[in-house]
């Protein structure tokens, strides 16, 4: 099969790479999508070797499960080893010896074909289009803040980051939470927002300092969570979705001295996320750009990139 393969410098394409693991279910992959994840990936992060890609849809061409092949389907993309206590009580996404699709000892979607546990599938309506069925892998990421936060209407809530995970997560906190301000670095990226009723800022402003009860950090960098360590009130609560590549050493002293509540978030459950595309409470379709070919995919990282660009996707 073609694939592009990471040998932990940089990417190559390859025409007659191995088939994946015939004991799972195989996906042909029809659409792929480049996340800020796999770029972090390319500058160091988890020093992870394979196929990159973990946001995906597809149509399974073999499966045990004979109802399942010709299926458009989407695919969680942690795989426990199914015996130790996190599995068993439904945390795969924690199990210690797992397996992350394009992230850790699991090769990826940016190839023609790719395999994962039958009970990681999903099954997608045909109201849901292939493009909108990209982003179900990271708004599962955002719904993940649902589970982890008991979100109170009336707070005060911001969102540190303008990207296409940040967009997201605010549409998500939106259907709780009224009162949402987005602090980016992109106009064009936060205009996008103004038209939904969510409060857009260029910079932190003396005024925004300790203001708000719930700061969601997803700018993917250090000054990130620099900004978000102002905003947040005394014994407010921190929710971190970045993943960064840098050393740099993080100064974690405001959290201690103003009583902070720091939440690690990560993946999340599926079902909410194919729920909230299905009945429309969440739109993707101003977040998609540009599609380019696998073998255009040195064009494609090069693009997804840029500061103003939103998501990109691959079609082996």
């Amino acid at each position: 099969m073609k694939a592009t393969f990471f040998d932990g410098k940089k990417m190559i394409l390859e025409k007659n790479y191995p088939d994946p693991d015939f004991n799972e279910t195989l996906v042909r992959v029809d659409l792929a999508g480049i996340c800020g994840t796999d770029l972090e990936i390319l500058d160091g992060y988890m020093q992870y070797t394979g196929i990159l890609g973990h946001e995906f849809v597809g149509t399974v061409k073999q499966s045990n499960n004979s109802e399942l092949i010709g299926k458009r389907v989407v695919g969680e993309i942690n795989a426990g080893c199914g015996k130790c206590d996190s599995c068993t009580s439904g945390m795969e996404r924690h199990c210690s010896t797992r397996t992350v699709l394009g992230i850790l000892k699991r090769n990826g979607a940016f190839a023609e074909f790719l395999s994962l546990p039958e009970k990681n599938l999903h099954v997608i309506p045909d109201s849901i289009s292939d493009e909108q069925a990209v982003f179900i892998e990271p708004l599962a990421a955002a719904f993940e803040i649902n589970e982890q936060v008991s979100l109170k209407p009336e707070w005060n809530v911001a969102v540190v980051g303008d990207g296409r995970l940040a967009q997201l997560i605010i549409q998500v906190i939106k259907l709780t939470c009224s009162n949402v301000t987005c602090f980016g670095k992109h106009e064009n990226k936060l205009q996008s927002l103004v038209q939904s009723g969510i409060k857009i800022k260029l910079g932190i402003e003396s005024t925004d300092e300790q203001l708000f009860d719930l700061v969601v950090e997803a700018t993917g960098s250090n000054s990130g969570f620099t900004d978000t360590m102002k905003l947040v009130k005394p014994r407010g609560t921190v929710v971190l979705k970045s993943t960064i590549a840098s050393r740099e050493n993080l100064d974690l002293t405001p959290t201690i001295i103003n009583e902070i509540t720091l939440i690690g978030s990560r993946c999340g459950l599926f079902k909410p996320a194919i729920d909230a595309l299905a009945t429309g409470k969440v739109s993707v379709d101003s977040m998609i750009d540009s599609t380019f070919s696998l073998e255009k995919f040195e064009d494609a990282i090069t693009y997804a990139k840029k500061p103003n660009t939103l998501k990109v996707f691959l079609k082996p």
